[in-house]
């Protein structure tokens, strides 16, 4: 798709025609109730889902009339967001602060496609270096599930540690969770990403050394907490095998872009799987970052989890704005946050092995989105980001619903599930989609009370949508993660903020540095209640 001729110079979105449409129909919408709009329309659901591939959306559920949702639609086509769309796919440097382009599509591409870049050759040479890069991860993978990777004393592995954090961790650990139908049956994968040391030590007391990998994941090979992580995995080794240098053994493997810090660290050259630095760290999951889901549900399945992201992103690119899904739901997030102060929104999956889709899309949303500075360089006079939290159902029902059903907030919610569910039964899943309509179905249309008994009243009105995967296979799981990653890149592009980035984590590790130097006696500057913090646990840990 061609780049349009917009550019996001001066570009406010609250200067469009759009917006101020929009924000008339905001106060219009205070009066509004969705079970009305469905006695008006009786193909409003018919006309408000899409499906691509196997995902299907009905976002039917939404306090979001027919005018509302055209003036949304010319928002979309307002903003400089079919711009930015080419501008990232043609491989463009649009993470303008750290001078990157931002191809996380590539990893998922086909020599030849010419949706990854505007130029064939450049895209060809792209898409050929990442399949050289996952031709090194199913070396690796099919090596360590087929029993042929040895450990130190000539014993195969039986357990991989995955050590990283952030997008070196969230992603694997997410996909290994919900691709466990497909998991090798006597290889357990484990991952550590808290600097807190009881993850770690508690962890390796479970292992066996002799048959144990360190998978140390790290895009700059200088993140502070992986690799104190693995100091204390070397030292594990060191204590149990006699390794002095475990990390230069058949003990370690290094994903990393940056190849020069892994082999200064001691990795060997053949036991370093890279990737390139235009691939962000919370989208590597499909990068060699991605080696402990290879290992785990194999390589062939791990490319099917890329194909599924790939049809997700021929489908963004192709697909007009009224049909496309991660539009579509971009759009109903801002006009939520944006128009009618939503404070918030849950992504509830019924599914216990989506447990930590949450979570991952917390720092897919929150790290992309939470920015307050515009791509030109002014202060956003707007709400951006998403305040993005959730659990499985049916655990919520006895947690947290009873805000979403009679709290004072209105909080968005994205139900997710399966239609089928090979790990369960037929009862079970009945029970576990059947209170997943449910409970869409009550929050939209609420209950009157008895006179006598208000406690009883449910105002209904609150919004929803449902999204169905025929399966979680690993093709649609791909999918649906590439549906979120370009949902947040277009609620970026009509923000105009840049997505990619994430600045905001810098002062405060800035700030520990400075705060662990006063630990080892060299005086830094705190603030009065800091300093009075620090002496209270120094106190108490003498």
């Amino acid at each position: 798709m061609t780049s349009s001729s917009k550019t996001t110079h001066n570009y406010n979105p609250t200067n469009t025609p759009a917006w101020k449409t929009l924000e008339q129909q905001a106060e219009k919408a205070q009066q509004q109730n969705i079970s009305d709009f469905f006695d008006q329309n009786p193909q409003r659901s018919s006309q408000m889902s899409v499906q691509s591939g196997e995902l299907f959306l009905d976002y039917s559920k939404n306090l979001v009339s027919d005018a509302t949702w055209q003036a949304l639609l010319d928002l979309a086509a307002q903003s400089p967001l079919e711009q930015h769309r080419g501008a990232m796919f043609s491989g463009e440097k649009i993470n303008a602060t750290e001078g990157r382009a931002v191809l996380h599509g590539a990893l998922r591409a086909e020599v030849g496609d010419q949706t990854v870049t505007s130029a064939a050759a450049e895209s060809d040479q792209r898409v050929s270096l990442v399949k050289q890069q996952l031709a090194a991860v199913e070396l690796v993978s099919e090596k360590i599930r087929g029993g042929q990777w040895l450990g130190s004393t000539g014993k195969a592995i039986t357990d991989v540690i995955n050590i990283g954090i952030g997008g070196s961790d969230l992603g694997p650990k997410l996909a290994c969770s919900a691709l466990q139908e497909f998991a090798h049956p006597d290889i357990k994968l484990h991952f550590i990403s808290n600097v807190d040391g009881a993850e770690i030590l508690t962890t390796l007391k479970k292992l066996n050394p002799e048959t144990t990998l360190v998978a140390l994941a790290s895009k700059t090979f200088t993140t502070h907490e992986t690799l104190l992580n693995a100091k204390t995995a070397r030292n594990w080794f060191a204590e149990t095998l006699g390794l002095e240098n475990a990390q230069s053994s058949s003990h370690f493997v290094g994903l990393t872009a940056n190849r020069a810090n892994a082999l200064a660290y001691g990795i060997p050259a053949d036991q370093i799987l890279e990737f390139a630095e235009w691939v962000g760290g919370r989208y590597s999951l499909w990068s060699s970052i991605g080696l402990s889901i290879a290992i785990s549900i194999g390589f062939e399945k791990f490319t099917e989890m890329l194909a599924g992201a790939r049809e997700m992103d021929l489908h963004f690119q192709q697909a007009p704005l009224k049909e496309n899904m991660p539009v579509i739901m971009a759009l109903l997030g801002i006009w939520y946050s944006n128009f009618l102060d939503a404070q918030s929104n849950a992504v509830i999956p019924y599914c216990e092995r989506l447990l930590l889709l949450p979570s991952y899309l917390q720092q897919l949303d929150m790290e992309s989105n939470g920015k307050s500075t515009t791509l030109d360089g002014e202060s956003v006079d707007y709400q951006t980001g998403a305040i993005l939290w959730g659990q499985t159902g049916t655990n919520g029902q006895h947690a947290f619903f009873q805000l979403l059903h009679q709290g004072t907030r209105m909080v968005p919610i994205d139900f997710v599930a399966a239609a089928v569910d090979n790990l369960s039964n037929e009862e079970h899943h009945r029970v576990l989609l059947g209170n997943m309509l449910a409970q869409a179905s009550a929050l939209m249309c609420g209950q009157e009370a008895p006179e006598d008994e208000p406690y009883r009243y449910y105002p209904g009105n609150k919004p929803s949508n449902v999204l169905l995967l025929d399966q979680l296979s690993p093709k649609n799981f791909g999918a649906l993660i590439a549906l979120y990653e370009h949902k947040v890149f277009v609620q970026g592009s009509i923000w105009n903020i840049n997505s990619f980035d994430q600045w905001g984590v810098e002062l405060g590790k800035k700030m520990a540095n400075q705060l662990l130097a006063s630990d080892s006696g060299v005086q830094a500057e705190l603030d009065p209640s800091t300093t009075a913090l620090f002496a209270h646990i120094k106190k108490c840990q003498e």
